[in-house]
């Protein structure tokens, strides 16, 4: 049975940013794709129109791969490939399987002996540890902190003894209404020579990235504004 591939496609992590940052081969692989497994079905349509590939978004098809799907739910959406066609997986976090649901899929693939194809395009988290300037040989992405303050602050502090026993970038990020929460929250618990880096609206018309020990930090007026933002930092 001749199967089909299933594409990686990458997404634009800042509005109206498309010419700049999807490359050519991913217009030209799109043209193969008319079958998507996506995280958000309207921002999914409202990205692969702004592309301007196909004409008529109408005649694609998009089933849902999001937080909620199981792995049992994976061979209906995902049949097209068994009948030769190309799957494309559309992610909301700019690079599907990173930080994103569209693992899922990718494991499902690999279980079924499906070539899965990788295509270039921004990651927010390795873009902002390019430039961070922290370690980029050794880190950790965790995800989202927790929420409670008091539980946060021990995440913090686990997470910084653990960066420098092991000379370990740690990585996390955070929703954009909560960007100063956190960043409060850092400046209060991590010590002063720690290297506290900031990545604001990576590829976007506001993207700012800094890194600097807390105690230069804490000496900014510096309120972050309501933008996507990746937090990394290294105990030195």
């Amino acid at each position: 049975m001749n199967k089909g591939k299933l594409y990686l496609i990458p997404a634009i992590i800042a509005d109206n940013t498309h010419l700049e940052v999807i490359a050519p081969h991913v217009y030209k692989a799109l043209g193969s794709i008319h079958h998507f497994l996506v995280e958000d079905i309207r921002t999914a349509r409202r990205y692969l129109s702004s592309l301007k590939i196909y004409e008529s978004i109408e005649l694609l098809d998009f089933q849902l791969l999001n937080k909620d799907t199981v792995h049992a739910d994976l061979k209906t959406r995902i049949d097209p490939i068994f009948r030769g066609l190309n799957v494309g997986i559309v992610s909301e976090a700019g690079c599907p399987g990173v930080a994103d649901p569209g693992a899922l899929a990718v494991k499902f693939a690999h279980e079924n002996d499906i070539q899965v194809v990788p295509l270039v395009g921004p990651s927010s988290i390795l873009l902002a540890l390019m430039a961070s300037g922290l370690n980029g040989q050794r880190f950790a992405f965790h995800g989202y902190l927790p929420i409670d303050g008091k539980e946060c602050a021990k995440v913090i502090h686990d997470l910084e003894k653990e960066s420098k026993q092991k000379n370990q970038t740690q990585i996390f990020i955070e929703t954009p209404y909560r960007n100063n929460h956190l960043k409060e929250l850092l400046f209060k618990n991590l010590k002063n020579e720690t290297l506290l880096s900031i990545a604001q609206d990576i590829t976007g018309v506001y993207e700012n990235i800094k890194t600097l020990p807390v105690i230069k930090w804490k000496a900014t007026d510096f309120d972050m504004p309501k933008v996507p933002a990746v937090f990394m930092f290294l105990s030195v």
